[in-house]
């Protein structure tokens, strides 16, 4: 577990330290709202409550997940939870896989003991352990040990492929992922970790029995770059770097997972910085949206930096749909989005 222990640790160092980001971004920037300079609202009357995954949220906005394992990680992740309890917003755990190694590193995932009244709770671990010995038990044992609320699964081939000693048999996993997500004790999400869901896994994901989808797209976090930066394998450094630009641009997915899954949750994530960028995703079609290395970078410094980023997040959503003439979240829908070039100052 020592190894396990210092590539977590390694990851937040290279996200908080280095430049982690897909350049060309996650096609947001390219779109632009038609602005409504008679919207016809009252902004005190704009309302961003919701309800996912069967918790009632002050808004459609999740902390991603990140990270775990270590006693740095779980100072972050107390941060993050705390924050989002004071928000009213969702938090996603990082991999509980270190819990099924070392049930020592619980204390770095059990929020609840910082944060007992957060809305939602998602718990994690990489679909691919399914194929290294994992079984429903194991991760319903994950769920009840941190009460967690809903679950992701989530799907990394790439970030396996480069990682060194990485776990990349992916053989039979579809049928696996069949059979394990009905004995689970709570709503399933698969979510890519940042090479996005393309038209071909949003088909066959919609055949199995999830709640929806969390998007992951390129333009975020690359988790390729990170692990090309971590292994001393020339060969696989250089994949890394190769494949840093691989993947489904988040915007492009967004309309692919809702297109393919109409009725299950689609949760947009990878690369959204504002919430300018969130209310683009969510007349998309996206049902929430979640957001990880801007949270993270806030986490480093304090509680109250979380706090501020979620703030100021929140404030510029409600801008939006006030600006665009929505009184609800869910009628962004209707308010069309045009394909610009994104002036800058």
């Amino acid at each position: 577990m020592p190894d396990e222990m210092n590539r977590k640790d390694s990851h937040l160092a290279i996200c908080l330290d280095t430049s982690v980001e897909f350049p060309a971004g996650s096609g947001f920037a390219g779109l632009r709202f038609d602005h409504d300079a008679l919207p016809e609202i009252d902004k005190a009357e704009i309302e961003l409550d919701t309800t996912l995954l069967g918790a009632r949220l002050a808004a459609p906005v999740l902390i991603g997940a990140m990270t775990g394992g270590t006693a740095r990680a779980g100072e972050i992740n107390r941060r993050l939870a705390m924050a989002a309890t004071r928000a009213g917003v969702g938090f996603a755990l990082g991999s509980q896989r270190p819990m099924l190694d070392d049930p020592s590193s619980t204390p770095s995932f059990d929020v609840r003991a910082h944060a007992p009244d957060l809305r939602l709770l998602v718990g994690n671990l990489g679909a691919v352990q399914l194929n290294y010995g994992v079984d429903a038990d194991a991760i319903n044992g994950l769920i009840t040990r941190l009460g967690c609320d809903a679950f992701n699964l989530h799907l990394n081939p790439l970030q396996e492929v480069v990682q060194q000693g990485g776990d990349s048999n992916f053989r039979g996993l579809l049928a696996k992922l069949q059979q394990t997500i009905p004995a689970l004790s709570v709503p399933v999400i698969v979510k890519e970790v940042g090479a996005g869901i393309s038209e071909t896994t949003a088909r066959k994901l919609a055949a199995l029995p999830i709640a929806g989808v969390e998007t992951a797209g390129l333009g975020g976090t690359s988790w390729s770059a990170i692990e090309s930066r971590r292994t001393t394998d020339a060969l696989q450094r250089s994949i890394g770097e190769r494949f840093a630009q691989w993947g489904i641009p988040t915007v492009e997915s967004i309309t692919i997972c809702r297109r393919a899954m109409p009725g299950k949750i689609v949760v947009a994530s990878g690369g959204l910085r504002s919430g300018i960028d969130a209310a683009k995703a969510l007349a998309l079609g996206a049902d929430a949206v979640a957001f990880a290395l801007p949270m993270l970078k806030a986490a480093a410094r304090s509680v109250e930096d979380v706090e501020a980023e979620i703030a100021r997040t929140l404030e510029e959503l409600r801008t939006v749909m006030f600006l665009t003439g929505c009184r609800r979240v869910d009628e962004l829908r209707s308010r069309p989005l045009r394909h610009a070039v994104d002036l800058t100052a």
